[in-house]
């Protein structure tokens, strides 16, 4: 797995609040995902996802060709990464909600995946108490909203399963931002997705993983494709050399608020208490952990959206225990 000090964070405050509200935003996005789950639960789950990343594959493809980024040469370690990257970060971890959620329900799979900022805190190098004290709220909040399922030992493995490939999803992609920059890497993985996914599903459905979808299954998938990969995929491959590994997998805690939120605005249900004081808990810990941050270390360009190669030595790996990325350093993760 990548090593997380390797990445490089931007120079400006500016460039960090921009950092900070894309992996809100991507992560909140993301837990939006509950308000369309219900119109497509009827349509074959891994031809689905095939169709879903196909369709993000081409939008982000078609951006990089109007932003005049060229297809970009890849060594056999970038290769292999990338290979990785879409493998674990999307085709599995697909595979591991999906079987969490049947076994487990979703209660069980989400709170275990709102352990993900704790996760990337202990794996970030030498994270300060404070940073690990923040982490522990998020997650805290995030179990509390999400609510402890009564699944079985296999639906808490499978849930495992996802964790480790979200945690993926973003370490594997740190080695390739600064060459590929956050668009390539999203059409990348995406694209490398859909015969993994469409593979699986032969083997699984048959020649039942498509179907022509309804309009509402068409508009859920389209969702899910436009909104969920394309755009929170940019945004959160872009936030991550700008604010750090650790600092970005606070925002992993918005998941089960935006799923909260979505909810309420579509009418799926009202919020509970439980739910409102777990969302209070992910944000009171996302300010924690963002006041234990130290300022942004100096790069001389960004990785994040034109693949400039940073200069050496950015990102130290023994920079202060401070700040929660190893002195700033990017993590790279949907």
């Amino acid at each position: 797995m990548a090593d997380m000090s390797t990445d490089v964070s931007t120079d400006t405050p500016r460039t960090r609040i921009r950092g900070l509200s894309q992996a809100a935003g991507a992560m909140f996005l993301v837990g939006t995902l509950a308000g369309v789950a219900g119109v497509i639960q009827d349509y074959p789950l891994y031809g689905g996802q095939a169709l879903r990343y196909l369709l993000a594959a081409a939008v982000l493809l078609a951006v990089t060709r109007l932003i005049g980024l060229r297809a970009a040469r890849l060594t056999v370690r970038e290769g292999a990464l990338l290979a990785a990257l879409s493998l674990f970060g999307l085709v599995i971890f697909n595979v591991c909600v999906i079987e969490a959620t049947r076994r487990g329900g979703p209660a069980l799979v989400g709170t275990v995946l709102g352990t993900v900022p704790l996760a990337l805190a202990l794996l970030g190098g030498r994270p300060s108490p404070r940073v690990l004290g923040a982490a522990a709220v998020v997650v805290a909040g995030a179990t509390l909203a999400t609510g402890l399922g009564s699944g079985d030992l296999p639906g808490l493995m499978w849930s495992l399963g996802a964790l480790f490939c979200e945690v993926c999803f973003s370490l594997l992609a740190i080695p390739l931002l600064p060459k590929l920059g956050a668009v390539r890497v999203s059409a990348y993985s995406a694209a490398l997705a859909v015969p993994l996914l469409a593979v699986t599903g032969l083997l699984l459905d048959g020649t039942a993983m498509l179907r022509v979808p309804t309009l509402p299954e068409a508009l859920g998938l389209g969702y899910q494709s436009v909104v969920v990969t394309t755009v929170a995929f940019f945004l959160w491959y872009d936030a991550l050399p700008r604010i750090g590994a650790a600092t970005a997998g606070l925002f992993a805690g918005l998941i089960p608020v935006g799923a909260i939120a979505t909810g309420a605005v579509l009418g799926l249900g009202t919020p509970s208490v439980p739910d409102l004081l777990g969302a209070a808990l992910v944000v009171a810990g996302i300010v924690i952990g963002l006041s234990a941050a130290g300022p942004p270390a100096t790069a001389a360009g960004s990785p994040a959206a034109g693949g400039r190669q940073p200069a050496a030595g950015a990102g130290s790996p023994a920079a202060p225990a401070s700040s929660p990325a190893t002195g700033a350093s990017a993590r790279r993760s949907p």
